[in-house]
């Protein structure tokens, strides 16, 4: 074998060429500095360039090859040369592979390996010990070419999907259609999360002077003097425009439906001054919940009070996320509360009622002080003098309460 300073020459030199050859012209290459070399040669050049010593043999064989026997310029090695593809070796192999990641499309593996990460080099353990024998980096390399990637958990789902899903969505659709089209309001109300009221840490960032971020407490707990501000909005699809009440008592239905009469007259009467019918889209659950009693007869009394005949469409179980009043102004309120603290019940209606976007959106908002008690039973009398109309379309989700006459 060569002493260092050979190896350290060829090493450089190759260093320097390895950007410009192939596969076929390293290997000739190494090969002809081995022959020039001499005695120990393949062994040098192998150090000095981590190639291994059967290429740079088959590389010193090529280069002895008679000239009529040479490869053609385009080509690198001899049809059928070189090592074969894992997956022509083993066909199984991607479809066990795909097994393991995907248990859902490709039948269940084994619990062993289900309740770990599945790292290219755990997979390639699992594949070896179900006698398919691979190296991580393949595994990578197949997972890549399938298709896969390194990926978080997104959130989209909600539930188990109703049957009558898209059917229900379709119907909540024409009905906004038709109440637009007759000048008739249509509005989206949901409870917007509750917030602790406090020098607390808000998510987001502000613009502050640098290296004097605003100082908040270090752990969430309840203020019980200051309490917690409870958001209900309404949304008003047609002239986008919403009100939020803050509440500071629970989040009942009698809440819900105070907030829906005073965005009637503080916002909706004056934009729909011969208005004879409300339409009202609303989750199936919390306050405004499909089976609340107590929601019905709060509605039966706004009917009552307004002389407007009102209809509810309930979204069907889990799909909240696709309630307009979501991503139409509570997504704004909260980007525009983004990193302050919410110290006071004012300070948080004041930032409700100053989100805007330049697409139109008008906000107004203001402070409920009323005491909503929790626990109110209605009777099946009071649940009979409402006059709810099903409608003949899942009436357990749409329904009509019209006003009692006036007497």
């Amino acid at each position: 074998m060569q002493d260092a300073r050979v190896i350290a020459t060829v090493r450089r030199k190759f260093r320097r060429l390895s950007g410009a050859l192939n596969e076929r012209s390293r290997r000739l290459w190494a090969a002809a500095e081995a022959l020039e070399l001499g005695r120990g040669g393949v062994t040098t050049v192998a150090v000095a360039t981590q190639l291994s010593p059967t290429t740079i043999r088959a590389g010193i064989a090529e280069l002895r090859r008679p000239r009529r026997e040479a490869l053609p310029a385009d080509r690198v090695r001899r049809p059928g040369g070189g090592r074969k593809r894992a997956t022509e070796r083993d066909p199984e192999l991607r479809p066990a592979l795909e097994a393991l990641v995907e248990p859902t499309a490709r039948g269940a593996p084994d619990s062993a390996l289900r309740w770990t990460i599945k790292s290219t080099r755990t997979l390639a353990e699992e594949l070896t010990r179900r006698q398919h024998p691979v190296g991580y980096r393949t595994v990578a390399a197949l997972l890549d070419a399938a298709g896969y990637s390194l990926q978080a958990n997104r959130k989209t789902r909600e539930g188990g999907q109703h049957p009558d899903r898209n059917a229900q969505f379709e119907y909540i659709h024409g009905l906004v259609q038709q109440f637009h089209k007759r000048k008739q309001p249509a509005i989206s109300v949901d409870t917007k999360k509750k917030e602790l009221v406090g020098d607390f840490k808000n998510g987001g960032r502000d613009w502050r002077p640098q290296g004097r971020p605003e100082e908040v407490r270090v752990h969430d707990f309840l203020d019980q003097t200051l309490g917690k501000a409870i958001p209900y909005g309404v949304y008003d699809l047609l002239h986008n425009e919403g009100w939020g009440s803050v509440g500071i008592n629970h989040d009942t239905a009698q809440f819900a439906v105070n907030t829906i009469h005073r965005w009637w007259r503080e916002m909706g009467q004056p934009q729909f001054s011969r208005a004879t019918q409300l339409l009202i889209m609303a989750d199936s659950g919390g306050s405004n919940s499909a089976r609340s009693r107590l929601w019905k007869v709060a509605l039966q009394q706004l009917a009552d009070a307004t002389r407007l005949a009102v209809t509810v469409c309930h979204f069907p179980p889990g799909t909240s996320k696709w309630n307009k009043i979501e991503h139409r102004m509570f997504s704004f309120i909260t980007h525009n509360w983004r990193g302050k603290p919410l110290v006071t019940l004012q300070t948080i209606v004041e930032l409700i009622g100053h989100t805007s976007t330049r697409k139109g959106l008008k906000v107004r908002a203001a402070l409920d002080t009323n005491t909503y008690p929790k626990g109110i039973e209605v009777s099946n009398q009071q649940l009979a003098q409402v006059r709810l109309q099903p409608h003949e379309f899942h009436g357990d989700w749409n329904y009509t309460i019209r006003p009692h006459k006036v007497k």
